[in-house]
């Protein structure tokens, strides 16, 4: 490109990229397996604290949204709505963590540093989208995504945790 030539913008395209398609099926196998662990463990649900419950029907529905925003249209109403929808559930999941410390005699633990930068990071992607930041929305949902939702929730299907012991049971 010479120095009399304009600088070409090239539009980013909104289409999911291979990252988030794998992102959006590691969400629903991941869905699938907590389904699976609360149907096996069906029976003990009702000696499960009613915090854990929240938790886990919070972050439950960021699993159900997660494959729907990512490999869904964008930049309409609903995805906006959705969105929202997945920053409130996101933001609520990480909030009660807090007051889940089961796994460090009663203190916070390295889940609760995550669920810290969840708090902030949440409300960064939707004013990223609201501001048409397309870039740093896509890394903020992906971080969000891999981090906070996939590897977190995979820790939790380990066989020494609730969701692990009745899943491998």
């Amino acid at each position: 490109m010479g120095l009399s030539e304009p600088p070409t913008h090239r539009r980013r395209s909104l289409s999911p990229t291979v990252i988030e398609r794998a992102l959006a099926y590691a969400s629903i196998a991941l869905l699938v397996a907590v389904a699976g662990a609360l149907v096996r463990g069906h029976a003990d649900w009702l000696k499960v604290p009613a915090l854990i419950q929240l938790h886990i029907a919070t972050i439950s529905l960021c699993l159900v949204l997660t494959p729907v925003l990512l490999l869904g249209r964008r930049g309409v109403r609903w995805h906006r709505v959705l969105g929202y929808g997945w920053v409130a559930s996101m933001s609520a999941t990480a909030l009660l963590t807090f007051g889940i410390r089961d796994s460090n005699h009663g203190g916070l633990s390295a889940i609760h540093v995550l669920s810290a930068i969840t708090l902030t990071q949440a409300p960064m992607l939707a004013w990223h989208a609201r501001k048409h930041r397309v870039d740093a929305h896509r890394y903020t949902v992906l971080s969000l995504v891999s981090g906070a939702l996939l590897i977190a929730g995979l820790f939790t299907l380990l066989p020494g945790r609730m969701l692990g012991r009745w899943l491998f049971a």
